[in-house]
């Protein structure tokens, strides 16, 4: 496994985000090989985590409208960036991504910050990833809230417009992260806000990571996550603890999910949730604000 590290000269000044970044080393199962994750972790260290779990193609820069917000409501806010992403470790090749692997490495990052009584907030990918954490080791969190995703089993069909995106982020020659995540959104970023998201990636081979994801997700019954995350869903069927969802009202990506969650998650049908307007995809930048609200209310009420 060939790993790439980002510079540190890549972050700096970048607008909204001056949080130090804090780092883990993980162990690669399959490779032995130890990577670097990154991660933001802001507020009182004795105060019950809030994990701020991002997706595809972004970063913690992500979280950063919504950081000062939570920690300011008194919590612990951690926010790591992915392997393959920010300022985390990048393997090189896609075939070093896998489902599995991304859900075990931010297993071990949670036995290593050895956090009780989490509050998971999940968006995109961050959630496909999130929710399977939840499932496999519910003891450490107490709630969720749900924002902009799903967990796929590869049982129904994602769309014609999800194999052609899944498409272009294997075969595009230059895939525009920033861009994508610009595209994305209800109101255009900024062209620094852009560069921020490019920040990462200094060139193609520092990308695999974001090709990858598009692969990854479960899109026919014999996926390899296809099953467990089968097993996964049983796990949350029964999870009665607190379980919101806060989707925005322009996502054509997630749109229905939400309610699909409030129905078969029994700790979701007692909350109020919540459709957030002007919010496209990644509604930490159109709303994030908004979104740091409601997350604080849920966890003040549960």
């Amino acid at each position: 496994m060939q790993v790439l590290r980002t510079p540190d000269a890549c972050f700096e000044n970048l607008p909204g985000y001056a949080f130090e970044p804090r780092y883990l080393e993980l162990t690669d199962a399959a490779s032995g090989r130890q990577l670097r994750m990154a991660y933001v972790d802001e507020g009182p260290r004795d105060a019950a985590p809030v994990l701020l779990m991002h997706g595809e193609p972004s970063w913690s820069y992500l979280y950063r409208k919504m950081i000062p917000l939570l920690v300011a409501a008194g919590h612990r806010v951690v926010a790591p960036d992915l392997i393959g992403f920010g300022r985390s470790d990048k393997p090189t090749a896609i075939e070093d991504y896998s489902y599995q692997r991304h859900v075990d490495w931010m297993g071990q990052f949670l036995d290593e910050i050895d956090p009780g009584g989490m509050t998971l907030c999940c968006q995109d990918w961050g959630g496909l990833i999130g929710l399977r954490l939840v499932a496999e080791h519910g003891e450490r969190f107490a709630r969720v809230l749900a924002a902009n995703t799903f967990l796929p089993t590869g049982d129904h069909d994602l769309g014609k417009a999800f194999h052609e995106w899944r498409e272009f982020a294997r075969s595009v020659p230059v895939l525009p992260i920033g861009q994508i995540v610009s595209r994305g959104c209800a109101k255009p970023l900024t062209e620094a806000e852009i560069a921020a998201y490019d920040a990462p990636f200094p060139d193609e081979t520092y990308k695999a990571g974001a090709r990858a994801f598009p692969l990854l997700v479960p899109a026919s019954p014999d996926d390899p996550a296809a099953e467990p995350n089968r097993r996964a869903w049983k796990r949350l069927m029964q999870w009665d603890k607190p379980f919101l969802t806060a989707f925005s009202d322009q996502d054509p990506i997630t749109r229905g999910a939400d309610a699909i969650l409030q129905k078969l998650i029994p700790g979701a049908a007692s909350q109020v949730h919540r459709t957030l307007a002007g919010g496209g995809h990644f509604l930490q930048e159109d709303v994030g604000p908004e979104l740091a609200g409601v997350l604080a209310d849920f966890i003040a009420a549960s």
